[in-house]
């Protein structure tokens, strides 16, 4: 006689053998394929009613708090793997955060896509342009992007609120000939002045140029060097570069303060790197991945702004190329005269920093 058990769902017999238990309770097979399902990411058998997923996928709970979350727009399940964080930094599905990003042109200010790079080198310039009194208006932000991007993804608009009326834009990461040859500044500098903003004649606006460190180095202690001496470098000729920036020195000191100067290029950056100065310092050290100049005053005035590319470009080569000896013996009438850039040469003659005679300037915008 065959050994039979209750199922203790249905209560009916059934064979010993094909008795499954499940928290002390003995299940039929039928009961058990009813009852109860698997985790997915665990593989525990639980409860159906104690299923915590949902249509498409079965969770225990501790797998549901600890691997999962709900997003906070539409309130579908998904994993942590899965989820990105929108403009209010809340956790949101693939298609709730890219029905947002279509219908906003202006992120939030931590907005940081993945960083896409154009042109071929090893030095690439991220720029962060303020423009203002025209309004933080999405349209105006589309009209921009449209300049910008007809062909790729080169610039994204994020808020800034250190702005009165306006918004930030911001470039993916470019060598400087491609920010030359291929990014589309004359057309949206002129598209940004034709929406009504203006950067320099705001005084709540900057231009801020971010370099890769790996272009100084592989390793952090072959990029240090270079980096002091571009720390020496703008210390030591301060007062040129006040006049470059088009800052007011009340300025530079509220948004790109000074570290003081020292003898040596590692003496200043020792003590940069203490943490003085922050990021609201002339030289940012706080990113991982870049160094920040910010001295530089907003401009949507062509000539100015890919002048202040190639100083910067400049500036680069001279940390890369010479010891710190040269480097403190270097004036800046040479480090002028070795500028070969038209547009820089022709900003360098306005602001009276060129060894010729000015020339005459148009209006900053």
């Amino acid at each position: 006689m065959t050994e039979t058990f209750l199922c203790a769902h249905c209560g009916r017999p059934h064979p010993i053998s094909t008795r499954h238990e499940m928290d002390g309770s003995d299940l039929c097979p039928d009961c058990l394929e009813e009852q109860t399902v698997i985790c997915s990411h665990c593989g525990q058998r639980i409860w159906a009613s104690d299923n915590a997923g949902d249509g498409s996928r079965s969770l225990c709970q501790d797998c549901c708090d600890a691997y999962y979350l709900y997003c906070a727009q539409c309130g579908c399940l998904l994993s942590i793997d899965e989820a990105y964080i929108d403009d209010d930094n809340d956790y949101v599905c693939a298609d709730c955060y890219h029905r947002a990003q279509n219908s906003h042109a202006i992120h939030n200010y931590s907005y940081k896509p993945a960083p896409i790079f154009y042109g071929t080198g090893d030095r690439y310039f991220g720029v962060e342009l303020e423009i203002d009194r025209g309004g933080e208006d999405n349209c105006a932000a589309r009209a921009l992007l449209a300049v910008a991007n007809a062909e790729e993804e080169l610039l994204y608009c994020n808020h800034d609120g250190s702005l009165d009326n306006g918004f930030e834009l911001v470039t993916h990461p470019m060598t400087l000939q491609y920010h030359l040859d291929s990014m589309p500044w004359k057309e949206i500098l002129q598209k940004a002045i034709s929406l009504g903003y203006c950067s320099h004649k705001s005084s709540t606006c900057g231009l801020h140029v971010h370099i890769n460190r790996s272009a100084f180095g592989e390793s952090e202690d072959e990029q240090e060097p270079a980096i002091a001496r571009i720390l020496y470098f703008v210390e030591k000729h301060w007062e040129e570069l006040l006049k470059f920036s088009r800052r007011t020195p009340r300025q530079l000191e509220r948004w790109a303060s000074r570290y003081g100067y020292k003898d040596h290029p590692k003496d200043i950056l020792d003590h940069a790197k203490k943490g003085y100065g922050g990021r609201y310092a002339s030289v940012n050290l706080e990113n991982r991945a870049t160094i920040e100049f910010r001295i530089f005053r907003g401009t949507l005035k062509f000539n100015t702004f890919i002048a202040t590319l190639q100083l910067v470009n400049r500036i680069c080569d001279v940390a890369l190329s010479l010891s710190d000896e040269e480097l403190q013996a270097m004036s800046w009438t040479t480090f002028a005269a070795g500028c070969q850039e038209k547009e820089l040469i022709q900003y360098l003659k306005e602001r009276r920093l060129y060894v010729n005679e000015p020339i005459t300037t148009e209006e900053e915008i």
